[in-house]
């Protein structure tokens, strides 16, 4: 709106001096518009959300290799970023969850290489030029796992770090990690089950109720007494038969 000063209504008959006419008020932007992103950060938007789109179609490939190993396996997932890793990060890059069974708790790491050749040598995962700490991300969150579930259990849960290469690229290996299991993802559901059978169905159903359970991931606040115990009334760990191998 452009404001102009007033008048009299009766001009003198002498020669009025010039008056400056002001410029248009300009209207400051309403605080309610939304702000476009510059090209640099609509850039960077897109590409994180295909990145995300390629996480979780490779965590389906991944997880459909598990759905024949039958109803003794639950599949958990599970926060596998802290809180303070959402902070310093903005989000969670990594893909993954639990997978429970009676050869035990593991925790999958996936990890999606497209058609890029992949070079292992121990610890280290070279995609593309590039070395990721992908083997020590798993390890990170196997034993973060670990120690909530044990808090909440009351007894020791070791938890077995996996990493899972989701891709059609050649993966050539120089040496496999320590304490830290290696697989495709077609050779993901073979891999579990070579453990064999070191705990039983009705454990593994326990544990992935436990797991379920979001208490559990919260600095340890869920207690799974209330719902149900881990022994018979009146028997406790002692009392378990000894099994002779």
């Amino acid at each position: 709106m452009t404001v102009f000063p007033a008048r009299r209504a009766v001009p003198s008959a002498r020669a009025l001096p010039p008056v400056a006419v002001p410029h248009p008020r300009v209207e400051a932007p309403s605080v309610l518009e939304p702000v476009r992103p510059t090209p640099l950060e609509w850039a960077r938007r897109r590409r994180a959300e295909r990145g995300a789109r390629r996480l979780e179609a490779a965590g389906a490939r991944a997880l459909g290799q598990l759905d024949h190993l039958g109803p003794a396996w639950h599949v958990i997932e599970w926060p596998r970023t802290d809180v303070t890793d959402v902070l310093d990060r903005g989000q969670d890059d990594r893909a993954g969850f639990l997978a429970i069974g009676p050869s035990g708790l593991f925790a999958v790491t996936i990890a999606d290489h497209g058609r890029a050749r992949v070079l292992v040598a121990g610890d280290v995962v070279q995609i593309n030029g590039k070395r990721p700490p992908y083997v020590a991300e798993s390890r990170r969150d196997a034993k973060r796992a670990s120690k909530a579930l044990s808090d909440a259990v009351g007894l020791p849960v070791p938890v077995t770090p996996v990493l899972t290469f989701v891709g059609s690229g050649v993966i050539s290996v120089y040496g496999l990690p320590k304490d830290c299991l290696m697989a495709t993802h077609r050779e993901l559901d073979r891999l579990l089950v070579a453990g064999g059978s070191r705990i039983s169905p009705a454990t593994a159903e326990k544990l992935s109720r436990v797991a379920q359970h979001p208490g559990t991931w919260l600095n340890g606040t869920y207690r799974p007494t209330a719902d149900y115990r881990w022994y018979d009334e009146g028997r406790t760990a002692a009392d378990k038969p000894a099994h002779r191998r």
